[in-house]
């Protein structure tokens, strides 16, 4: 056949993994991961050569093959230093076409050893005894020892007492009926996922439970309960298409079932597991692999959660049992060592919020330690799992409500008790005592949400509590002082700001973020580059405002992630793209062009201005400015059109608010906020406010309360400059930051001064 002189290499696109290492690529860990485009959508596989010259002479250079796939993991660290590489694809019968672009990168010192096992001695210390999943066979005698000295031993007690006692005579639950028409009804769609995980609670506390005791009629009724599912129609409502949630928890229930019910299975009743396991898990496999392939568009967030909820806890249940499952744990392996997280970087940001941070985090955390356990590759060293614990420290912080940025099912509710537990696991990984605290304040502030569906139907908390004291030490808590925390936390790899003043006292803590992403509205990211929220004394005044009714319902697709539900502006009445191109969701993106701490106060800048495009193609440049000076706020807008337009300045808060003038003044429970408008370069702007939400469907939210919205609006100009001060007001401590302007004809200088403490900021000139 013909061959070019190189291979054809596909053009990046904001959604396909990315050529990597290359000359601008700054490596955090050793040895480099590499990933290219994929030369073709199936069949792909590859060669790839490692070198230290650009000619591949044979004597200095590593050639891996075949790759199945379009990314790889070396088993070995390099040495410091210049390398090249290049990749080729194989054919069928072993040939290959013309080799890549020769790509360069550098390897500094110093840096964290995290190769990956090859596959040929992945497992090499693997058992192949039952169980695998938590406690190796070796270790449960062990356990019984200590539960014999102690029946509260890594609060086995607890866990005996609340999450087994009260599944020993409860009913078999029937399988999940069809939706009315098989059309996805929100609360059915809830009520089936937690309908299958009540049968994986079942499964796995009495069969753990049962085999720690050595108490038969636990295992017998364990047993029952899996034979039960294991009835169910595999493609029927709990399948993948279906209901992909209710498929996660089926395949885990199992996976735990035949794992630790494999000495009182008879071969017969193995047998019978093991096909349906097998069936389950090869459905999400292919969907993965083959369908969503998120080795080549790494941004479907069920299927890269469900390499941690399924393939992990299936595959190591099967490994060596069904030829097929190590193909898919390999995959998973690989994913883990190249492209995990495809949401975050080496700072620990998760583009898509905090809660779901929450959620890929307890799983993935569950499957990292169910794999170094069982074949001691540890995933925690990479950098992305040593930092990640700082994104809920800064983001999340334990004391706010409504204090962080996109889809939360806990919205409105205190940070929830899981994201705690997630934090404590990597206080266990990095010994790092401000995770510790924020679990403790965590397990102080959320006391109640144990039954609600964001716990229940997702996890365990006493099954938690007990795998991580067996596993992990107590690490002793570090509260955030202003030597240990920094008071401008800037997130690169996500483009998020958290600034905070005070963050260990609640009654004081003042807490302003920001973002500006590259991530755009993807996934369960919204239309709101360049918005900020602020919590402050214990009270959410600039809030995202609405409620997580379900995904793609009306409150969420009309109102929370439109540009219109957050902090922000629209132009002529409209806002950043957010409807269901993903493309074009990924290019609505923005960026910080800076954050920093400065001398009195902390200052970010952020653009947003392809964030708008779309929608707005005459917008030439939307850049925000944010001072953060301890106590008070001020905001600086900048929007330049290429035609004359009106601006609308949005700001939406729990409570309703006093207009007079170019001011509003929020009243909350806790604390009040003045709000004034310093400046407008095309004049005074014209406010306005209104409480609910349009365009949502009214039973969405029935008795739930409505908030309020105030908008600003500017004259028609081309440009706009406008400075906005924010001012918390404790109760009980009336606080006043006065202002003047001096306007010299170029940039208007505003100096700002509270308690004698003056601050000049200054606005260039509108054209």
């Amino acid at each position: 056949m013909t061959r070019l002189s190189t291979l054809y290499e596909p053009q990046s696109g904001v959604l396909t993994v990315q050529y990597e290492p290359n000359e601008q690529t700054a490596l955090l860990e050793n040895p480099p991961r590499f990933t290219w485009i994929p030369a073709q959508l199936e069949q792909d596989r590859y060669v790839l050569q490692i070198s230290s010259t650009d000619a591949f002479a044979q004597a200095d250079t590593l050639t891996i093959q075949p790759i199945p796939y379009n990314l790889y993991t070396p088993d070995q660290a390099l040495e410091p230093g210049t390398y090249f590489w290049r990749y080729a694809l194989l054919e069928e019968g072993g040939s290959q076409t013309a080799w890549s672009q020769i790509r360069r990168f550098e390897v500094p010192p110093h840096l964290p050893e995290t190769p990956l096992p090859s596959r040929e001695r992945r497992y090499a210390e693997a058992t192949a005894k039952h169980p695998r999943l938590w406690l190796q066979s070796a270790e449960i005698a062990a356990f019984r020892s200590q539960l014999a000295a102690d029946p509260g031993y890594c609060g086995f007690d607890v866990f005996y007492d609340k999450s087994v006692k009260p599944w020993i005579d409860r009913e078999l639950i029937a399988e999940p009926q069809p939706y009315p028409g098989n059309k996805r009804v929100a609360n059915l769609w809830r009520q089936m996922y937690m309908d299958t995980q009540e049968v994986l609670y079942v499964i796995r506390h009495l069969a753990v439970a049962g085999t720690l005791k050595e108490d038969d009629a636990l295992l017998e009724r364990a047993k029952t309960w899996l034979l039960h599912v294991c009835s169910w129609d595999v493609n029927g409502t709990t399948c993948r298409d279906y209901n992909d949630e209710a498929s996660f928890r089926m395949a885990g229930a199992i996976a735990w079932g035949y794992d630790w019910l494999h000495a009182v299975l008879s071969e017969d009743e193995r047998a019978l597991v093991r096909r349906v396991l097998l069936a389950r898990t090869r459905q999400i496999a292919q969907h993965v692999i083959e369908h969503s392939k998120i080795h080549h568009v790494p941004f479907d967030s069920h299927a890269v959660r469900s390499l941690s909820s399924v393939l992990v806890p299936s595959c190591i249940a099967l490994l060596e049992e069904e030829p097929e499952v190590r193909e898919w744990l390999d995959y998973t392996l690989e994913y883990y060592a190249c492209l995990y997280s495809p949401w975050g970087g080496p700072d620990g940001g998760w583009a898509e919020g905090p809660m779901y941070w929450t959620t890929g985090m307890a799983f993935v955390t569950e499957a990292m330690n169910l794999l170094k356990k069982y074949t001691s590759i540890d995933f925690y060293k990479r950098p992305f799992f040593t930092k990640t614990g700082d994104f809920p420290l800064y983001a999340f912080s334990p004391d706010t409500l409504r204090a962080s940025f996109g889809d939360q099912s806990t919205l409105g509710d205190p940070v929830s008790l899981k994201t705690g537990f997630n934090i404590r696991q990597f206080a266990g990984v990095t010994g790092n005592g401000l995770y510790q605290w924020y679990f403790e304040r965590a397990r102080e502030t959320d006391t109640d949400s144990e039954m609600k569906f964001y716990n229940y139907g997702w996890w365990d908390f006493r099954f938690d509590e007990m795998v991580y004291r067996h596993d992990y030490p107590q690490i002793e808590a570090v509260e955030p002082t202003d030597a240990n925390i920094e008071s401008v936390k800037w997130f690169r790899d996500i483009g998020w700001v958290a600034f905070h003043s005070q963050m260990a006292d609640p009654e004081r803590h003042i807490m302003l973020l920001t973002k500006s992403s590259k991530y755009g509205s993807v996934s369960h990211s919204h239309g709101d580059q360049n918005g900020f929220l602020l919590h402050a004394y214990g009270e959410p005044l600039a809030i995202e405002s609405g409620y997580y009714v379900a995904f793609n319902s009306t409150m969420h697709m009309n109102w929370r992630r439109q540009t219109r539900s957050t902090n922000n502006i629209l132009i002529d009445g409209h806002g950043q793209y957010a409807e269901k191109n993903k493309v074009l969701n990924m290019a609505a993106s923005g960026f910080v062009e800076i954050a920093e701490q400065r001398k009195g106060y902390g200052y970010s800048r952020s653009n947003a201005t392809a964030a708008y495009k779309e929608n707005v193609p005459y917008l030439e440049r939307y850049v925000r400015e944010l001072y953060f000076f301890g106590t008070y706020v001020v905001v600086v807008d900048h929007i330049d059109l290429s035609q004359t337009g009106s601006v609308d300045w949005l700001f939406q808060t729990l409570y309703e608010m006093k207009l007079n003038g170019q001011n509003f003044k929020v009243q909350g429970r806790k604390a009040d906020m003045d709000g004034r408008f310093v400046y407008c370069s095309s004049g005074d702007l014209e406010l306005t406010q209104h409480q609910g939400f349009a365009d949502v469907d009214p039973a969405e939210i029935e008795g739930l309360p409505q908030h309020w919205h105030l908008k600003a609006a500017t004259k028609p100009a081309r440009s706009h400059r406008i400075a906005t001060l924010l001012v918390p007001i404790k109760h009980g401590e009336p606080k006043y930051v006065s202002y003047f302007m001096d306007d010299q004809g170029f940039d208007a200088h505003i100096y700002f001064t509270e308690d004698g403490v003056t601050n000049k900021i200054e606005v260039p000139k509108a054209y």
